[in-house]
């Protein structure tokens, strides 16, 4: 027996994931926070009520099943679209296979609805308006940014979590039980829980990895008896090459770079590190990475230890030699220094404070004293007259000069802090101030 034949032809051609989708609202594992006792929409279906809605979460998660579900529970219509394939012809279609049967509710779902651009979107909307249909939306985007205001102020948005590596479990023990009878299949709790963690809270990815790995223990018929046996090393076979859920420019991408940024200001280097190997592990581009890292060591650190800053960019130029894998570690070691670095944020505050002045004061003059002089004609307009040359002062400090325009009366933009270098830098403009003060 070979595995296109072990459980028949019809089921053969249609895909394990596509086999377990749930048929009651009762049987969709994870999104408890939606489903369980009392929650919305487990009271929504229970009072038969429908309103527009966007589903937003990871693949995997449920979103079309679940929309598929609440309109079955509200006995209502089902018209589902992809906007990956789907255009305003489309939509006009099913608008109109709604008017056909306008005694029985209608929702129209699209997937992918943030593929739609924003007159494809505003097509739906005198439709939702009037009652034609109640439309919902699955999308993995962040609707604040993929979908136009007009359809998010009609649409109710339900957040779908990834599922957790015990709910995936969860979804596997039931295709065992519901999909593999004959012949059964016999995997260890281990190789299971490989299988799930391998989704990463994916359940279509979950399904798809155990059907793979039970054609292939199964390609020769069943191993004893009735019972395929599906062992460690199909598990390990079908897992590799598998990559954590990253989706290089969404939400995750950038809460990723975000707890990256804030575990190096925290000083934290281990948990700089896993958020670091999680980007690379989820495909994220280490000049990128390097890029971010130069920032940080400017905006976080500064001059509190200018050291960060030349390892940073050391650190990139490195990864661009060496490229991937052996680069990435000059990159590790340029986060872990930065985590553990002297930080100060005071230039980053200081330069956008005199950015916020130069935008909003306007053109100010320069100081007459402070003009260059090449010619007769500026030496002639007072240009450079009064003009004190540091280096000819005691100490180098012309002390009780101004170098502002007059409008700004000596404003303080860096003011350092009392950590690492800039501790020492904080002592010497003290005491320049001070001078300063003295002579004006």
């Amino acid at each position: 027996m070979n595995a296109a034949d072990m459980w028949g032809k019809d089921d053969r051609l249609r895909p394990l994931a596509d086999r377990m989708r749930p048929a009651a609202l009762a049987d969709l594992v994870g999104q408890s926070h939606l489903l369980g006792e009392g929650k919305p929409l487990t009271r929504l279906v229970g009072a038969q009520s429908l309103h527009s809605a966007i589903l937003w979460g990871p693949p995997g998660t449920g979103k079309t099943t679940l929309a598929r579900l609440v309109a079955q529970g509200v006995e209502a219509e089902f018209i589902a679209l992809s906007a990956v394939m789907a255009g305003v012809k489309d939509i006009r279609a099913a608008i109109a296979q709604a008017q056909a049967h306008p005694d029985r509710p209608t929702v129209l779902f699209l997937d992918e609805v943030h593929r739609f651009n924003k007159a494809q979107q505003d097509a739906f909307l005198p439709w939702v308006e009037d009652g034609t249909i109640t439309f919902i939306g699955a999308t993995t985007e962040n609707p604040s940014f993929a979908l136009n205001n007009a359809l998010l102020s009609r649409a109710r948005v339900y957040v779908l979590k990834a599922l957790t590596a015990d709910e995936i479990i969860d979804v596997l023990n039931r295709a065992l039980t519901v999909a593999f009878t004959e012949p059964a299949v016999d995997i260890a709790a281990d190789d299971l829980r490989q299988l799930a963690a391998a989704a990463d809270g994916d359940a279509r990815r979950a399904l798809n990895l155990l059907e793979l790995a039970v054609a292939m223990a199964g390609a020769d018929g069943p191993t004893s008896g009735e019972v395929v046996r599906v062992g460690p090393e199909c598990v390990e076979e079908v897992c590799t090459g598998t990559v954590r859920r990253f989706d290089r420019g969404g939400d995750d991408y950038y809460d990723q770079i975000s707890v990256l940024h804030k575990a190096i200001r925290g000083s934290d280097p281990d948990a700089a590190l896993y958020w670091f190997a999680r980007m690379l592990d989820g495909g994220v581009d280490p000049n990128f990475l390097g890029r971010r890292l130069v920032r940080m060591a400017s905006e976080d650190i500064g001059n509190a230890d200018p050291r960060a800053l030349r390892l940073a960019l050391d650190a990139w130029e490195s990864y661009e030699r060496l490229g991937s894998p052996e680069g990435e570690l000059a990159l590790a070691q340029a986060v872990v220094f930065l985590a553990c670095a002297a930080k100060s944020n005071a230039v980053y505050r200081a330069y956008n404070a005199a950015a916020a002045d130069a935008r909003s004061l306007g053109s100010l003059a320069v100081p007459a004293h402070l003009r260059n002089a090449p010619t007769a004609l500026a030496k002639s307009l007072g240009h450079g007259d009064g003009y004190r040359y540091a280096h000819d002062e005691p100490g180098g400090f012309a002390a009780g000069e101004r170098y502002f325009p007059a409008e700004l009366d000596d404003r303080i933009y860096y003011e350092p802090v009392d950590r690492g270098l800039e501790s020492q830098i904080a002592a010497k403009l003290a005491t320049l101030r001070q001078a300063n003060r003295s002579k004006r």
